[in-house]
């Protein structure tokens, strides 16, 4: 598990160095520093990430950029993802589980997730394996959850983008029943969208046939985070 992208560590040291080298900041107190630096390192990295994604962001690593608090509240907040995405990382040893910024990006492949071919419905391998982000999501209620749907490029564009749109709402339907938050998820198809691999091979499109997820803080995370960075 990555706990933290290359580009966030990389902005978090540039930013750390650039402001504890400023005689005028190292006369600030720690909350002071840490606002200025998260509230900047933020700004870059959402903007940087922002335009490789493309205007407005796509999928999950988009979701997860556009939920940057910044400052020293943010930090708290990448605390609380850290412990939930070791727990993920933990419960589901075939997901690849990603912290970026104060998120959590969550890829489940094909031997996480799994569907019945040209169909939606869950497998028993896939239950079990939402079953155990049921335990973790419940431990972390204060997070919003967007799921996102993919699939090869076999097939129409257009019936990739429905169906993958389906498979979504099936995984989000699952761990509702299992009494998560209706309220705590958005879903997207993206069909042939965005692909992690190569589509010419049997591996690749079975790498592209996925779910991710993005995890991020939610109003009341946020506000309680704001008080405690108060404190």
């Amino acid at each position: 598990m990555k706990k933290i992208s290359v580009l966030t560590l990389a902005f978090v040291l540039v930013l750390g160095s650039l402001f504890t080298s400023c005689e005028a900041v190292k006369n600030t107190n720690k909350t002071q520093r840490g606002a200025a630096i998260g509230v900047a390192g933020g700004a870059i990295l959402g903007g940087i990430l922002g335009n490789n994604l493309g205007k407005g962001g796509k999928g999950a690593m988009g979701a997860v950029i556009g939920g940057v608090v910044g400052g020293v509240a943010g930090g708290v907040i990448g605390n609380k993802m850290d412990k939930q995405a070791r727990q993920i990382d933990q419960a589901i040893p075939g997901a690849e589980v990603e912290r970026v910024g104060e998120g959590i990006k969550l890829v489940l492949k094909e031997n996480a997730v799994r569907f019945d071919t040209n169909k939606s419905t869950l497998t028993a391998t896939a239950k079990t394996n939402l079953d155990k982000l049921v335990t973790v999501f419940n431990e972390y209620p204060d997070t919003d959850i967007a799921i996102y749907g993919y699939t090869d490029s076999t097939g129409s564009a257009d019936y990739n983008l429905k169906l993958s749109g389906e498979r979504a709402n099936s995984v989000r339907s699952y761990l509702v029943a299992k009494g998560l938050a209706s309220s705590r998820f958005t879903i997207q198809g993206m069909g042939i969208a965005d692909p992690i691999a190569d589509n010419g091979t049997v591996d690749g499109r079975a790498q592209n046939r996925r779910v991710e997820f993005a995890i991020v803080a939610n109003a009341k995370m946020k506000a309680d985070a704001e008080k405690e960075a108060a404190k």
